[in-house]
């Protein structure tokens, strides 16, 4: 048993330099602390790795949290998620405080770089994701089917329909999904707070949008808006972007400009692609906004996750052996990239690229992320300079 001390340094360490997206980051979580610090077995990790995968919310986060959780207890877990988060949230808190002075030309040559580097980095998310969750004719047609409803439907709702209906064509054209393998995961979660967590969830996801409606009161519309999105997120953190998206910019709490701006500097620090939140909850112009509003919707998006992470720990042994639930994961994945197919069409494309220098710049920096592998802060700053190259006015 460790200290929440221990985790905090050991976390904190990687928040400052895991790029590469959540991929990368469980290669970083193996590399420290299987082999390097010997935390915890390869099968066990392995095994954690999969129940992640499994559960919606940003995996890699509920890995490091799981991790901490393991060594330390629950306030390891915090330490763990602390450490992980807080560094790209800070900057991205400090970029939102610095978006309010980008009013010039070049700030929104830039702020329209940064859009441009969005598209680039979800067509690589959407080409990356297909490649994992559409193996075979029957996930590429789920993942189509979820692509034309979500861009007919044009709201949350349907995206909610899209990820459901690809859940149950998994389990009718999917039965070949095999089970996740996997060692033995120990785990100091009691049978009672899984149950305890499962309740807070439940209750937080059906209780939040009844506050907000008796009440009227912006904080709780903040929280349900960031709880919901992040209760609903399967496949990833670039899955959050529509369900954000319609949680912020459709009410017209934030801009389409300004949202895709944050999005694409979310890419230029490491870390988690949620803390992409706590910029928003600094922009939003509902709740108390500044460092309050972005400590709100942090913890908001990350919550549901966590909890059904705790909920799920006690159960994974049994859940992971039933094959009708990878029948049913293996559908909302394929569900999913159609999902952020129909995001990368509308807002990101409609919104950003509007001549043939913006595709230049865009189609730029998704060569640099297939092809040449570059890092995403490499990306972003070729961005930035291609949206000043082409957004400033000519003398």
């Amino acid at each position: 048993m460790g200290s929440p001390l221990e985790v905090l340094r050991a976390f904190a360490g990687l928040g400052v330099r895991s790029f590469g997206g959540p991929v990368a980051h469980l290669g970083y979580f193996r590399n420290e602390f299987v082999v390097r610090r010997r935390w915890l077995s390869e099968a066990a990790y392995a095994d954690l790795v999969a129940l992640c995968q499994f559960l919606p919310g940003p995996a890699s986060s509920q890995v490091a949290f799981a991790i901490g959780l393991e060594r330390a207890g629950y306030r390891g877990a915090l330490a763990a998620w602390a450490g992980f988060t807080l560094p790209s949230a800070t900057a991205l808190v400090a970029f939102a405080f610095g978006v309010r002075w980008l009013a010039l030309a070049t700030g929104t040559a830039l702020m329209h770089g940064l859009q441009l580097v969005a598209v680039a980095i979800v067509a690589q998310a959407v080409i990356s994701m297909a490649r994992s969750f559409c193996r075979g004719a029957a996930r590429v047609a789920i993942a189509l089917g979820a692509l034309l409803l979500v861009l007919a439907g044009g709201t949350a709702s349907a995206q909610i329909a899209a990820i459901a209906a690809g859940g149950v064509a998994g389990l009718v054209v999917c039965r070949d999904a095999a089970p996740p393998a996997g060692g033995e995961l120990p785990t100091s979660v009691s049978r009672a707070a899984a149950v305890t967590a499962l309740a807070v969830f439940g209750l937080l996801l059906f209780g939040l949008p009844a506050l907000r409606a008796v009440t009227g009161w912006q904080s709780a519309a903040l929280l349900e808006a960031f709880y919901r999105s992040g209760a609903l997120v399967f496949g990833g953190g670039h899955v959050v972007l529509p369900l954000l998206r319609d949680a912020v910019v459709a009410p017209g709490w934030v801009s389409d400009a300004a949202f895709l701006s944050g999005y694409g500097a979310a890419q230029a620090v490491p870390g988690p692609l949620f803390s992409f939140a706590a910029y928003l909850g600094a922009v939003v112009h509902v709740g108390p906004g500044g460092i309050a509003g972005a400590a709100l919707a942090l913890a908001a998006i990350y919550l549901p996750g966590l909890l059904l992470l705790v909920a799920a720990l006690p159960l994974w042994q049994g859940l992971k052996r039933a094959r009708h639930a990878a029948a049913l994961v293996a559908g909302v994945h394929a569900a999913v990239v159609g999902l952020l197919a129909a995001a990368l069409y509308t807002p990101i494309w409609s919104t950003a690229v509007r001549s043939r220098a913006d595709f230049a710049v865009a189609a730029l920096g998704l060569l640099l992320l297939v092809v040449f592998r570059m890092p995403p802060l490499v990306v972003v700053a070729a961005g930035a300079l291609g949206g000043l190259a082409v957004g400033m006015p000519q003398s």
